[in-house]
């Protein structure tokens, strides 16, 4: 080839921004780097919009006045509550995706939203429409975290400590308990009459307005405490996203280590789905939104990106359903139409599961 062909070549290439150096860090280019803080900053913004959108939109008092800050203390709860959701559900559905190696399973599939739906269900049965009061309340809410998180540690230590045990043998397992709390679940719904279905029907939403306050005492701790845990570990995640026998050679015990990060995930799953349901497609929808926005495998930079996203998304559609279709707290009806949306056309772009 010519001598002044190469040299026009190379000097494209230098030119091309797609030639641009690239690093084994966290980033792979600088421009990478530069657009996550662009969409970091972004994201912070659309947050604070939405949390003073919800706090100060609509409200019939005079600005400044005591009633103003009256409604604007009462609607607070409902961010906190939303902040504390988004956080769990984005962080445990990015580290389970991690640990199981599969952008498409979500905490779910280990049962938890199946557990919920048959203990609100089991109570409507057992003691008609006034069990539902009878599972409302700060012990009960404490007593349902205790058994989700109890009952998936056992299946993870027991799963993934036996000789034969690995990660697919534990999620075949929780999609057939999950499946035969469901088949429980309809036994039970088919025997209920009309108006205790209705009753329960009104619970199984995932809903914001369902949440106590009281809750809020106990679940912005320990969801804090799991969550940091997680955010702490966030170098023994990337290493883990490997594969198991890379993180052997690099010196990690993988299952040790695995087991780890499910018992938190059931810590912030447990917090979440006790305090307002199950949400099904949350953490999916908004671990995909920061899988593209982040552009990082890094988790220093996954996890917190994540939690914003969660928020940004949970309190925007919370905004909408509120001031648009009067229908508050039903956040349910936007993410689980938005987030199925979602998953089948990642899934129809990805060709597979």
């Amino acid at each position: 080839m010519p001598e002044a062909v190469v040299d026009i070549a190379v000097e494209r290439r230098a030119a091309s921004p797609a030639t641009e150096r690239r690093t084994t860090g966290s980033f792979p280019t600088q421009r990478a780097r530069r657009r996550y803080v662009i969409v970091l900053a972004v994201l912070i913004l659309v947050c604070i919009a939405s949390t003073v959108g919800v706090m100060t939109y609509d409200n019939p008092m005079p600005f400044g006045s005591d009633g103003f800050w009256r409604i604007v203390d009462l609607r607070a709860d409902a961010l906190r509550v939303i902040a504390i959701v988004a956080f769990c559900q984005a962080l445990a559905t990015v580290s389970f995706q991690t640990v199981t190696g599969n952008r498409i399973l979500t905490p779910g599939i280990m049962g938890f939203e199946a557990l919920y739906v048959a203990v609100q269900t089991a109570s409507v049965f057992y003691w008609g429409t006034e069990g539902i009061n009878k599972i409302t309340g700060t012990t009960q809410f404490l007593a349902l975290a205790v058994v989700m998180v109890v009952a998936s540690t056992l299946l993870y230590t027991t799963l993934l400590s036996g000789r034969f045990g690995d990660m697919h043998t534990m999620l075949l397992v929780g999609v057939i308990i999950g499946g035969g709390l469901a088949s429980l679940t309809a036994f039970m719904q088919r025997v209920l009459t009309p108006s205790e279905f209705d009753v329960l029907a009104a619970r199984l939403f995932g809903s914001i307005a369902a949440a106590d306050d009281d809750y809020l005492d106990w679940a912005l701790p320990i969801s804090l405490l799991a969550g940091f845990a997680l955010i702490l570990r966030s170098k023994r995640l990337n290493v883990l996203g490997l594969g198991s026998h890379a993180a052997a050679n690099l010196g990690l015990h993988p299952k040790r280590e695995t087991m780890i990060v499910l018992f938190f995930v059931s810590v912030l799953m447990a917090m979440s789905t006790a305090m307002v349901g199950p949400m099904v497609f949350l953490g999916f929808l908004v671990a995909m939104l920061t899988y593209q926005l982040a552009d990082t495998h890094d988790h220093r930079y996954l996890l917190p990106m994540s939690a914003l996203v969660g928020y940004a998304t949970l309190s925007s559609s919370y905004f909408v359903l509120r001031h648009v279709f009067y229908a508050e707290g039903r956040v349910t009806i936007i993410i689980e139409l938005v987030g199925g949306l979602a998953f089948l056309v990642h899934v129809m772009r990805k060709g597979r599961l």
